[in-house]
């Protein structure tokens, strides 16, 4: 028995991983600048994107990260609220919270946003002025951005924190009324803080997948960073070289973020039992690998 078990772990083993990517490049690259007539890849136009940014790459990393920032707090507020709208005992607030969930959870996000962005401007509901706080101008395109990513993101945080709710044991509500404390204060004060164990994790997963829906904005003219990648190789028309760098961008906020959230994982999870010391490693969270040990197996 202990020997089919090892046959199944899977092992790649990073060296072996890493060198493979890059062969993987160096043939494409290869294949590309093989003859004169060939693609020739810029390597100084690559590298300067990545390590010389100018002040349009930086602007827009800038509003990549703001915007996801924002973006995924009203996702978090909204999902809380809708949580528990979805477990309330009275009937309007529950049909209400559900009809949020299936309708931003069944249409599309691009479709959301050029409603709310178009939709709303042409049908004279809202035309998303400009709005001015001191030096700093929002722009009604970015406000709409905001305004339906943290929509469409408080529907599957919806389902996030009520998994993270009814995780945790009915007897704690039910010691905190014995207590006498109301139903919300018992809620904020003894089960969200439990639950924030299990909502956590999920939630760093949302906002690694928020970082990247924010490339969606450029239908509605944002310049964000992918919007500036697209207008860079517009002017330029070297498509493989910049969009290669826009990714590696991409790739750097994804992976920073995957160390933050590891060390936000491994805060929480002191002092709970059969909790990893560690958590999941960076190659395990990054590229879904598994050590044998923490598999179980």
């Amino acid at each position: 028995m202990t020997e089919l078990r090892r046959s199944r772990r899977i092992r790649v083993p990073r060296p072996a991983l890493t060198v493979g990517l890059l062969l993987l490049l160096g043939l494409v690259l290869a294949g590309c600048s093989g003859s004169k007539s060939s693609f020739q890849f810029q390597w100084k136009l690559f590298f300067d994107s990545i390590f010389g940014p100018d002040n349009q790459i930086k602007a827009g990393l800038v509003l990549t990260v703001v915007i996801s920032i924002a973006a995924q707090l009203i996702g978090v507020v909204l999902g809380i609220f809708a949580a528990l709208g979805k477990m309330s005992k009275v009937l309007p607030i529950r049909w209400l919270a559900n009809v949020y969930v299936w309708i931003f959870r069944g249409t599309p996000l691009i479709v959301q946003l050029v409603f709310f962005y178009f939709g709303l401007g042409v049908a004279r509901i809202y035309g998303w002025p400009d709005i001015t706080i001191g030096p700093l101008t929002i722009e009604g395109a970015v406000q709409a951005g905001i305004f339906a990513l943290g929509l469409n993101e408080g529907a599957y945080m919806a389902e996030i924190v009520r998994a993270g709710i009814l995780a945790i044991d009915p007897g704690q509500m039910e010691a905190a009324r014995a207590l006498g404390m109301t139903p919300g204060k018992a809620m904020r004060r003894i089960v969200l803080p439990q639950a924030a164990r299990v909502i956590i994790p999920p939630l760093g997963n949302e906002f690694n997948n928020m970082l990247k829906t924010t490339s969606l904005l450029f239908v509605i003219g944002v310049i964000e960073l992918y919007s500036v990648f697209n207008i860079k190789q517009g002017q330029s028309f070297r498509p493989f070289e910049l969009f290669l760098a826009c990714a590696v961008w991409f790739l750097l906020l994804t992976t920073i973020w995957g160390f933050i959230q590891s060390w936000i994982e491994r805060r929480l999870a002191k002092g709970t039992p059969g909790a990893a010391p560690d958590g999941p490693g960076l190659r395990a969270r990054m590229m879904g690998f598994r050590s044998p040990t923490a598999s179980g197996h």
